[in-house]
């Protein structure tokens, strides 16, 4: 191969989620991956909204990417019916972005606990529910919902699934094409039972996305702003690459950051740092 042939090689399955070049426009991600090679990508809802669903899926075919995923869906946990019902909602027009921008992945959140509960197994199984109520509309739309577990520093507002073991157990009452988990470093690098819970999502078909992020000390924007660089912190980032490669998994690698050092920096600058270090660090 020629040098350009393996730096194309090198980044065929990195996708660069949105928000870690937040700095960005919809036109400038688009632009900007499509001048250095990369083919693929995660969008989430609010920006795309804001320029155009139809608009956004017509954008990115036209720089030839690839969306990888969508996110997010979820927030499940209201015990309130009136809030559950408009979360199914808001969860139908989640499937309806995703199948029309042509990802089969829609990321799901699940939800913390509502003020005053403290019943946090009640709060997963309602997270089951609703995601069974959800099963046949995306089904028939071609997405497949994928559980994210986000790390215990989230249990109590954004996500009462925290490992891989609490995903799967709910993923597996459903279909493997219609319900995956999401792999992520930044939430599962810290358990020692996340290699074993790889090994059972691939034996399950069920990995439906792996995100990469590092993990740096102490955090420097707080528990959700504070996801380093690629190889900048203590996750094993080839390691976990090997183990979900070794559990069958063979979709894109999506870099997904949320910083603000990063999101005050030359977006071109980021960008090129991000492909750098996924080769170093992760390839």
């Amino acid at each position: 191969m020629t040098s350009t042939q393996d730096a194309a090689h090198d980044l065929a399955r990195l996708s660069v989620n949105q928000e870690t070049l937040k700095q960005w426009s919809l036109p400038e991600l688009a632009e900007g991956c499509a001048a250095l090679g990369i083919t693929s990508v995660g969008l989430w809802r609010a920006p795309v909204q804001e320029y155009g669903v139809q608009r956004a899926a017509a954008l990115m075919g036209d720089h030839g990417l690839t969306v990888t995923s969508l996110c997010r869906g979820g927030f499940f946990t209201a015990s309130d019916p009136a809030e559950r019902a408009a979360s199914l909602d808001d969860n139908r027009a989640a499937i309806d972005e995703a199948a029309a921008l042509g990802t089969g992945t829609l990321v799901l959140v699940s939800g913390g606990l509502p003020e005053g509960d403290r019943d946090i197994a009640a709060a997963r199984e309602r997270v089951a529910d609703a995601i069974g109520a959800l099963v046949p509309y995306a089904a028939e739309r071609g997405v497949r919902l994928a559980i994210e577990p986000l790390h215990p520093m989230f249990a109590s507002d954004r996500c009462v699934v925290s490992t891989l073991g609490q995903a799967l157990d709910i993923a597996e009452r459903f279909a493997p094409d219609q319900v995956g988990v999401v792999v992520d470093t930044y939430h599962l690098w810290w358990d020692d039972r996340a290699d074993a819970g790889i090994a059972r999502a691939g034996e399950g078909g069920r990995i439906a996305c792996f995100q990469v992020a590092d993990w740096v000390t102490p955090l420097p924007e707080g528990v959700l702003l504070g996801r380093g660089q690629l190889g900048d912190g203590c996750v094993d980032l080839r390691g976990f690459r090997t183990q979900v490669d070794e559990a069958g998994y063979r979709g894109a690698v999506e870099v997904e950051i949320f910083n603000p050092a990063l999101w005050a920096r030359n977006g071109a600058e980021v960008l090129s740092e991000v492909a750098d270090r996924y080769r170093k660090h992760v390839l």
